[in-house]
């Protein structure tokens, strides 16, 4: 079957089951011939993602890490500032997650696309 686009409004929306949502398109399992092992998922925009929500005190509580392996190093960032910034980011790494921690994780995540 060949791959179709679908554009999903992201306003007022939850992020969490939205990115569930999404996974599950880029992964194609909404498709009567899924099998696990091969990518047949369809292309999805998300517009309006700087309007989506969350529910309880995730803006405050919720933390982003990194680290440069130099000591001293750890940086921590809120949701609420990386999702002011970066609302595309913080969304994809919500879907990321969701999809299979395999060789296909890559190419399916690159037909997550965001629109204004």
């Amino acid at each position: 079957m060949k791959p179709i686009t679908h554009t999903i409004d992201a306003a007022d929306k939850v992020v969490g089951r939205l990115a569930v949502e999404v996974a599950m398109l880029l992964r194609g399992k909404d498709k009567i011939d899924f099998v696990p092992y091969k990518d047949m998922g369809d292309f999805v925009k998300i517009k309006n993602i700087d309007k989506a929500k969350f529910t309880g005190k995730k803006l405050q509580q919720k933390k982003y890490f990194r680290h440069s392996e130099w000591l001293g190093h750890y940086k921590e960032t809120p949701l609420g500032e990386k999702f002011a910034k970066k609302p595309e980011e913080v969304f994809k790494i919500a879907v990321y997650g969701m999809l299979p921690k395999n060789r296909l994780r890559a190419k399916m995540i690159k037909r997550l696309r965001f629109e204004k």
